[in-house]
């Protein structure tokens, strides 16, 4: 039980003492009692030894502090529940219950889900774990006893929705393994639902687990089946968006003719005009100055000088919700100044994404921030 407390702790480049603390401001801002802080050290000590096991109680405040599932903290699953022999009324109630599903409740799913990508970018995906575990499990339950398909296809679509934003949460948090099983998750929910553009978005956006577990060429393989797959299908918005993100993998995977190519093709067929949100995919923000973002940083990760001006233009035109977004150009800055040479400047845009990063509690980007710091 004490490995995944102390695994998703040095994750976040937390000591046992940071913990502590953490705690105890948690506690503070949410009025609730917690234990002294020498009972606090001591406590976290014996969870991580296996010499005490964590309540029920801190692990609901240690799941919001570290963005993990239960699961994940405790290194455990539960034991399985034997089916009762005699459960048909109740099996025959979900199913009619399902049956049931109108498109008010769709629509409910769907803002939920909406809800948490709002509130994830503002304020990180650490404090969301609770709430998309359990919203991801009512859209399965109530996916698994649709029975007919005029009934599946919505709930299915809505479930790609919220398994990809979750996936993308778990990537944030340094959960690589919760991001692959989330995406398997929206790529079943899609073929389900028989839509190839949200399975197209799906597949490539699980290539970023691949790149943040140290395999961006594989990604980029997956990226471009996935393009394949889709051909000339789905909006110009969809397309320019996997042009872009396939050249970030190339990159990342030390291809710069590929990636200088990939980015011409999404500039070649994204959408003119301020817009953002693709009229079929909801996770998909992207207008001209989104991809102009994007290119300065591909361009960062190329090592080319000239993309500061880019990502400052960026910078000034974002939308100050856009939280850990901001942390992320902050860094490509703080790496387009190192590869000038300008190390002042490099160091307080690391200083700027160090600060947004904590606010979002963003595992990824602090692994970024200090692979940065390694060279300053």
């Amino acid at each position: 039980m004490g490995a995944g407390l102390r695994k998703v702790r040095a994750a976040r480049g937390w000591s046992q003492e940071r913990l502590v603390r953490e705690i105890e401001q948690f506690a503070r801002r949410h009025v609730i009692d917690v234990a002294s802080t020498a009972s606090l050290k001591v406590y976290v000590s014996e969870w991580e030894n296996e010499r005490r096991t964590i309540s029920d109680r801190y692990a609901a405040i240690l799941r919001r502090l570290l963005g993990v599932t239960d699961d994940e903290l405790r290194a455990s699953s539960p034991a399985a529940v034997p089916e009762m022999a005699d459960g048909y009324d109740e099996l025959l109630a979900r199913i009619d219950s399902a049956r049931s599903v109108s498109e008010s409740m769709v629509k409910a799913f769907n803002d939920q889900t909406e809800v948490l990508r709002t509130m994830d970018r503002e304020r990180g995906a650490s404090s969301l774990v609770d709430q998309m575990t359990g919203h991801l499990s009512r859209l399965e339950d109530t996916l698994s006893f649709a029975v007919l398909p005029s009934a599946r296809r919505p709930v299915a679509l809505a479930l790609v929705g919220a398994s990809t934003l979750a996936a993308w949460q778990a990537i944030d948090a340094g959960s690589v393994d919760r991001a692959w099983r989330h995406y398997e998750l929206a790529k079943r929910a899609a073929r389900d639902a028989e839509a190839p553009t949200h399975l197209a978005h799906a597949t490539a956006e699980q290539a970023y687990v691949l790149m943040e577990a140290g395999r961006p060429g594989l990604g980029v393989d997956l990226i471009r089946e996935a393009h394949r797959s889709l051909g000339r299908a789905g909006s110009p918005r969809l397309q320019a968006w996997l042009h872009a993100a396939e050249a970030e993998l190339c990159a990342h995977a030390e291809m710069p003719d590929d990636a200088r190519r990939a980015l011409d093709a999404a500039t070649a067929v994204i959408p003119s005009g301020p817009e953002v949100r693709d009229p079929d995919l909801a996770s998909i923000f992207l207008n001209g100055g989104h991809l102009a973002r994007w290119r300065g940083h591909v361009l960062a990760m190329l090592g080319d000088g000239g993309a500061v001006s880019s990502l400052y233009d960026a910078l000034e035109a974002m939308d100050p919700t856009f939280v850990r977004a901001q942390a992320g150009l902050h860094i490509d800055l703080a790496h387009a100044h190192l590869v000038r040479g300008e190390y002042d400047d490099a160091d307080t845009q690391v200083r700027q994404a160090r600060l947004l990063a904590n606010r979002t509690g963003s595992v990824r980007q602090r692994r970024r921030i200090d692979r940065l710091n390694s060279k300053l």
